[in-house]
């Protein structure tokens, strides 16, 4: 796989804008790794569809894939397959939003979660089914996506817009997502109906998906990854400052408002289908990084694959622990993402001790 100096590693996104990833051994090395990467979310995708309430063999699910007849038809094609499909989406989306977020802000601790811009689509999703009723997700994104944006435009101002600072953002998103949480849970508690629509959302669910919600949110994810993989090369050269990224010929202003387009994009749909998944967009592009460098046009492509491939794992740990019920997915990323990005930390100050 990829690897970078020292020295540009310590930065999310500090990468010379003008090295391309060409035919090289290093170039390969990413290639390997990340085809080993497609085959790990290969793996999961077939046990998401596998695993539940009844228990299917890789010759059952094929069955219930392709043969109308079987009675597994209804069960992969219904249940399963849409639930696979949902944190297919919602995953890539979340990794992609938390990389180029780490990239724009600099900041390492950059997360849709973190920097309350789910908490912003969630207040507007709150909102919504609260005071007007809302109940489906096509009714939700549109107040997702404009909670998010919302939210990612006023963390960036807050956080001092050009001048903002890694510990000025975090403060400015751990302030924001205090208070939208803490709305959202006041709506909640004062509205029994609105409570009981989404007591599940609330805590990250991809159960009860169906391919209707595929299908609606597949444009807004699509969209949105375009944007951010178009985005990987001027953030590169952004990284090294803005006048040296004009020099290399991008436009910070407009690399900043496509990137914020992009994360509003993202997150709003993920969160509007599954509710607000904390830890995703942190955590992998953290494990990502150290193999493909800081370079987004590595960190990228393997942060879609890889998130998507923790996220449908995390939900078949969550219907494996909550048998014969199950978890919600957002609680078993929560559990298990606090202790791993804790570990990353204490690993790399044992090595920069």
């Amino acid at each position: 796989m990829p690897a970078v100096d020292a020295s540009t590693a310590a930065r999310p996104g500090a990468v010379a804008a003008t090295s391309p990833p060409g035919r090289s051994p290093r170039a390969a090395a990413g290639l390997a790794g990340l085809a080993a990467s497609v085959l790990v979310l290969a793996v999961v995708i077939i046990l998401s569809v596998g695993l539940g309430s009844r228990g299917l063999s890789p010759a059952q699910v094929w069955r219930g894939l392709v043969d109308h007849a079987s009675p597994l038809f209804g069960v992969v094609h219904e249940m399963r397959l849409p639930r696979t499909l949902l944190g297919l989406l919602a995953g890539a989306a979340l990794g992609l939003a938390g990389a180029i977020m780490q990239a724009l802000t600099r900041n390492p601790l950059a997360d849709p979660g973190l920097l309350g811009i789910n908490a912003g689509a969630s207040a507007a999703v709150a909102s919504s089914a609260a005071f007007l009723g809302v109940a489906t997700f096509a009714g939700y994104v549109w107040f997702a996506l404009l909670g998010a944006a919302g939210v990612t435009a006023g963390v960036y101002a807050i956080g001092g817009g050009r001048t903002a600072t890694p510990a000025r953002l975090a403060l400015a998103g751990a302030a924001l997502n205090a208070a939208l949480y803490s709305y959202v849970s006041a709506v909640m508690l004062l509205n029994a109906a609105s409570l009981e629509r989404m007591r599940f959302w609330t805590v990250g669910s991809l159960a009860g998906a169906d391919m209707g919600t595929v299908v609606r949110v597949l444009p807004f994810v699509a969209a949105g990854g375009v944007l951010a993989l178009a985005c990987a090369r001027p953030l590169n050269a952004l990284a090294l400052g803005d006048d040296a990224a004009r020099a290399l010929g991008a436009r910070p202003a407009t690399v900043r408002a496509a990137v914020i387009i992009a994360v509003t994009l993202l997150c709003g749909a993920a969160t509007a289908a599954c509710g607000p998944i904390i830890f995703v967009g942190l955590l992998v592009p953290h494990l990502v990084r150290p193999f493909t460098g800081p370079d987004l046009r590595w960190l990228l492509p393997y942060c879609a694959v890889l998130s998507p491939a923790l996220l449908l794992g995390a939900d078949v740990l969550a219907r494996i622990l909550g048998s014969p019920g199950e978890l919600q997915v957002g609680t078993v990323t929560a559990v298990l993402g606090g202790p791993l990005f804790l570990t990353l930390v204490i690993r790399k100050r044992a090595v920069r001790g």
